[in-house]
């Protein structure tokens, strides 16, 4: 859709009073004991951590920033915590000691690796958790923006059979710099941003960018379970003065789904010095005012294949030296210019954001939350990018936002709803827009708002399609200000049991 094309009129909303409403969430808080006031930076609860909050075999798990009290100061440890779910349809019989603590889960056991300590203070620096279904390993990438991978992993099982585990620091491996079947000298491992695991059928996906803002590419990985290795697929979005910001990769049904923006390329003094740092400060000319386009592509061969919107193969991964020319595609990799990727043109300086949401639904049909200013008065606006399994692509605007404000998620229902979580960060609140399946995603209402929480909300995408609870994890952000700083690094869950 080019920028000419007719936009779209404000998706129909309204707020219901009855029966659509969703019920209060059960609540519970992790995090933080203390406060971190020598931090600007919060390292929870952000768009891009995929993922933060996953379910597994009925157990949920999450990973996260904390500290022990004041005495840590303004260091934070790597924490993982993991709770026994309740079934919607009745309650397990236990045979242990389990505490429970709320309707629609048992207590949270948290783990605190206090062996690797976070003192960078940078919004980039989260952690990142993957499950391999077929080994039930767990991994945790963690502590990135441009730097050497830090990693580590569970011993097998630890996901498959949780209740003859227990939840001990020595199940993890040290920090790694390394992945298991890939040297630590693979070049891409040592410059670092944004890793992301998800389901690959019985094997998992691992992903990162390397580079800068606007000067990167994002490289594949696959962990096999049955012999616990890596394999490298190779860089399978390359950017040409830019760098790609991916919105999600998520696997459904064999086939592997990627959106994403551009970022193009502003030089500045010191770009190309191999020790310059400045890309790290957070500021500079590369930001969010030059991303551009909504791209797509997907694979059905487990990412070594690459196609368009059209079925086209646009790059082909696959080693040369077992695959020749004659059965392979000509590129090694998704170019900028590559047919057929751009869904809808969006110019630098129309408030694109970058890696802001995104996920497939039963039937194929891709989902995409971000925003733009392409309407003729020039608001800005959540919207909501659809294609259709048939593979027409629609937009449809969900509300005005303020500029500069927190990104949202998006929520595919046990029963093909579409559910929308957008946050306020000047009024430190969340709301919950639906939208039918029913109605092709076109009848959007809001179904809950509530206050004191900040961050950017994740979803458990796993949970949601294992019980229809919606499992929202975001940062505890107490309205009264006196006690913002104290609760900044914390999280809190919201476990909403969605009608069925």
């Amino acid at each position: 859709m080019s920028p000419s094309d007719p936009m779209p009129k404000l998706g129909h909303q309204n707020i219901d009073t009855a029966h659509v409403q969703l019920p209060q969430p059960v609540v519970t808080n992790l995090g933080c004991r203390s406060a971190t006031p020598g931090r600007k930076h919060k390292l929870n609860a952000y768009a891009f951590q995929q993922d933060a909050i996953v379910t597994f075999k009925g157990y949920q798990y999450v990973a996260y920033w904390s500290n022990a009290g004041p005495d840590d100061g303004d260091t934070l440890y790597l924490c993982v915590a993991r709770r026994l779910l309740r079934p919607r349809s009745g309650m397990p019989v236990l045979s242990n000691e389990d505490q429970v603590s709320e309707k629609t889960a048992y207590g949270w056991e948290v783990l605190e690796l206090r062996d690797y300590k976070q003192t960078v203070d940078d919004g980039h620096n989260t952690i990142s958790l993957g499950i391999c279904p077929g080994d039930g390993t767990i991994h945790l990438a963690f502590d990135h923006h441009c730097d050497i991978l830090r990693y580590r992993y569970s011993k097998r099982d630890v996901a498959t059979q949780p209740r003859t585990i227990s939840w001990r620091p020595d199940i993890f491996s040290a920090t790694l710099d390394c992945l298991p079947g890939i040297l630590s000298t693979h070049k891409p491992l040592r410059d670092v941003t944004y890793p992301r695991f998800g389901f690959l059928g019985e094997n998992m996906f691992f992903s990162h960018r390397d580079g800068k803002a606007g000067l990167g590419n994002d490289h594949l990985y696959t962990y096999n379970g049955k012999d616990g290795r890596y394999e490298y697929i190779g860089p399978y979005l390359t950017g040409v003065q830019s760098s790609p910001y991916v919105n999600g990769m998520t696997s459904r049904d064999g086939v592997l789904y990627v959106t994403w923006v551009y970022r193009g390329f502003v030089e500045y003094p010191g770009w190309d010095d191999p020790l310059d740092t400045k890309h790290k400060q957070q500021a500079g000319p590369n930001g969010a005012e030059n991303n551009h386009n909504i791209c797509y592509a997907y694979s059905d061969a487990d990412g070594y294949v690459w196609k368009n919107g059209c079925g086209e193969v646009i790059a082909d991964l696959r080693d040369p030296a077992k695959f020749p020319t004659s059965v392979r595609g000509k590129e090694r990799t998704i170019k900028n210019d590559c047919s057929g990727i751009a869904a809808f043109d969006i110019p630098k300086g129309k408030g694109l954001m970058n890696q802001e949401a995104q996920a497939v639904d039963q039937e194929g049909g891709v989902h995409v939350l971000n925003r733009d200013m392409m309407n003729e008065g020039g608001t800005y606006l959540w919207k909501h990018y659809h294609r259709s399994p048939d593979g027409t692509w629609t937009q449809r605007a969900l509300q005005v936002i303020t500029e500069g404000s927190n990104r949202g998620q998006l929520a595919i229902s046990k029963t093909g709803d579409l559910y929308a979580i957008l946050p306020d960060s000047t009024t430190k609140s969340v709301r919950i827009l639906r939208a039918t399946k029913a109605s092709e995603f076109a009848d959007y209402r809001e179904v809950w708002k509530g206050d004191g929480l900040g961050g950017e909300p994740l979803v458990d995408s796993a949970r949601l399609e294992y019980d229809n609870v919606l499992s929202v994890f975001a940062r505890h952000n107490p309205v009264d200000s006196a006690k913002q700083a104290a609760e900044s690094q914390a999280i809190a869950i919201l476990d909403f049991e969605l009608f069925v």
